[in-house]
């Protein structure tokens, strides 16, 4: 699943980022902001025209990220979190 379409605060872990284009900046910049493989990650938010940006935190830092930028994230829904 994409990051993008993760429901709002359903907890889930990063599983990667892919990237579009060899040495992908904005790819490398997420992975820079902790948009790393087992990191947990939530959708807080969603701005109030065409749901954009939206409002991520991983760990104890949140994000304003556009829903473009959030799809190139793939996350894995926690079954039990804690």
């Amino acid at each position: 699943m994409k990051l993008s379409e993760l429901p709002h605060r359903t907890a889930a872990t990063v599983e990667s980022v892919d990237d579009h284009t060899p040495n992908d900046t904005i790819a490398r910049r997420l992975r820079e902001l902790g948009f790393v493989s087992g990191e947990r990650v939530e959708v807080m938010a969603a701005g109030p025209v065409a749901a954009e940006p939206l409002l991520v935190q991983i760990g104890y830092t949140r994000f304003a990220l556009r829903r473009s930028e959030a799809a190139r994230v793939r996350v894995s829904v926690l079954e039990n979190p804690a």
